[in-house]
């Protein structure tokens, strides 16, 4: 467990000065970071004709941040499809069919990193580089984007003091704040971490394939193709930006993308290094100190019970072999050199924060693990993916203010702004949509068994798809592999979550913001709620049990539960020699 320990203390140590620096960074007051970064991004903003002096309002915000990703989406199927027409092609990979390269597009565009292909041998150089990992840089920060617009929301806009009551407020420019994002942020982090894995063994290269000879020649293998690639800088923007899609198919369980215990750890921190940092900008950039208290509290909470949850149940004996004398902890779908604690401890934060990259399989999870590696997807604001999860958990906390509000006998208001018939539709929506669909989809796929593709009966087939629905809705790209997913039906329903998880999780809090912000600030009275405080806190996480936990009860019963149940039914029977 000290592993596990050391690796909490080193994310919380490093996030914390990271978010003092993206408060300064990414915020509105000028500071010597701009004249550091500002002549790159003023020639940015040339080039693409960005006027970065013109504030937007929340429907400008949301127009500019549904426009790029279109371009950007247009470009990059062309890539996919065409990659056998492209340059750095060595190995001569051909285009990717169109539905392929759709599911593929999508799940890049929406920061999800969904991979229904292997990377090393469907992809070329190009489309690793200028598609892949092109997505992999912009997306995350365009999500940080919403993210700070949001925040600016909370605090009336950043013309607050001009505006007169119900005019739209100036949330700040999307271009602008992307473009932040990705220089004095993404980047130099990105040189870093690459520099720091290829010391450590990863490929970097733009050379092909490797052949080498295995030593077991002589059996009738008399060589192996070795893919390589330049693979550090992509691992360390999936890392970084909670992309999660790796080089290789199998991700980071592969000893080329993560070779070495030091590798192993310098990963770890990096999924969860931005969105813990995230939390700590939170206070500076709103002038709201309590409020990062507040939201790290109630994550951290829940991040250290799914944790404790998950390592308790790997290393407990997989029901295989559990009444073997020499049974240990489960280690099937594992690397032996990383062992079931750093594979818990990573199936659980990657879910937490929709990074979705492995280092071991999650399909062989225990029946816990799996249930917690669904449980962060669900709730996908305990740290979440870059800008997306403090949208996500900020979100919960209006939802909470609202049935506060309620149960008090008041209007339910945030920072003196009442909530009205329309806010309260549009936090309804937000509720509903995703157990509405996730549900939906896995009952009518698995009614389908011609689509489902799966490669388990029972109950771990029910969690199978269930897990890779709730992962394209959560932006999060892992799955319970095995499942046969690359086909069109696998495909084209995927896309419709992926776009729904992403857009309309982001641009509906955008939409409610936008409306909060607009209104008269009621002043400050005795019987006025405080949000942050402890009390808060805890009705916080009840919200979030409630409305996201408990809301899944019968389909956990049906798949994780009864798996769990039937598997230590099987432990109990004698032991036949």
């Amino acid at each position: 467990m000290w592993e596990v320990l050391v690796s909490l203390a080193l994310i919380v140590a490093l996030a914390w000065p990271l978010g003092r620096y993206m408060a300064v960074a990414l915020g509105d007051a000028p500071s010597a970071v701009d004249r550091v970064f500002g002549p790159v991004e003023r020639l940015l903003y040339r080039l693409f004709g960005v006027k970065a002096g013109r504030g937007m309002y929340w429907r400008g915000y949301a127009l500019a941040f549904v426009a790029s990703n279109v371009v950007l989406g247009a470009i990059v199927q062309l890539i996919l499809m065409f990659q056998h027409l492209l340059p750095l092609n060595p190995d001569g990979i051909p285009g990717m069919s169109w539905d392929l390269a759709l599911h593929t597009m999508v799940s890049f565009l929406t920061n999800t990193n969904q991979q229904h292909y292997s990377g090393q041998a469907q992809l070329s150089y190009f489309s690793q580089l200028a598609g892949i990992v092109t997505l992999q840089i912009v997306t995350p920060a365009m999500g940080m984007a919403v993210a700070l617009a949001f925040l600016r929301g909370l605090n009336g806009g950043r013309n607050a003091k001009t505006a007169a009551e119900g005019q739209p407020r100036d949330l700040g420019n999307y271009y602008v704040d992307t473009t932040r994002m990705v220089v004095r942020v993404f980047l130099p982090l990105v040189f870093i971490l690459s520099l720091a894995l290829t010391w450590q063994g990863v490929p970097s290269t733009f050379a092909g394939a490797a052949t080498a000879t295995p030593i077991d020649a002589s059996a009738g293998m008399s060589e192996q193709i070795i893919p390589v690639g330049p693979v550090a800088p992509m691992v360390a923007i999936k890392q970084l930006g909670t992309n999660g899609g790796g080089w290789y198919g199998p991700n980071s369980a592969v000893p080329l993308e993560n070779p070495t215990p030091l590798s192993n750890l310098l990963e770890m921190l990096a999924i969860m290094l931005i969105p813990v940092a995230v939390v700590f900008m939170v206070g500076p950039f709103t002038g709201r100190p309590k409020l990062t208290g507040l939201i790290f509290g109630v994550m951290a909470t829940f991040s250290l019970a799914f944790i404790g949850i998950s390592v308790w149940s790997e290393t407990q004996p997989n029901a295989a072999v559990a009444e073997l004398a020499a049974a240990g902890p489960n280690m099937e779908g594992k690397e032996q050199r990383l062992g079931p604690d750093a594979s818990a401890l990573w199936s659980t934060i990657t879910t937490q924060t929709s990074n979705g990259s492995v280092n071991a399989m999650h399909d062989s999870l225990n029946p816990a693990a799996g249930m917690v590696a669904m449980s962060g997807m669900l709730v996908n604001a305990v740290w979440g993916g870059v800008g997306c999860g403090l949208v996500g958990f900020l979100v919960f906390l209006l939802l909470a203010v609202f049935l506060s509000g309620l149960m008090i006998g008041r209007t339910p208001e945030i920072y003196g702004r009442k909530f009205d018939v329309g806010d309260t539709r549009l936090l309804s929506l937000l509720v509903l949509l995703q157990p509405l669909l996730l549900l939906a989809a896995t009952a009518t796929t698995l009614a389908l068994p011609q689509f489902t593709g799966n490669s388990n009966p029972g109950s771990h087939g029910i969690s199978q798809v269930f897990y890779e629905y709730v992962s394209a809705f959560a932006n999060n790209g892992s799955g319970f592999e095995g499942l046969g997913d690359a086909t069109k039906w696998w495909n084209l329903t995927c896309v419709f979550m992926l776009l729904a998880g992403r857009y309309a999780c982001l641009l509906i809090p955008l939409a409610l913001v936008g409306r909060l912000a607009a209104k008269r600030v009621a002043p400050i009275s005795a019987g006025s709620l405080d949000i942050e405080t402890p009390t808060f806190a805890v009705t916080m996480i009840a919200v979030v049990v409630l409305l996201t936990l408990l809301c899944y009860l019968p389909v956990f019963a049906l798949g994780p539960i009864a798996e769990g149940l039937s598997l230590s039914a099987l432990t109990d029977l004698p032991v036949t020699h």
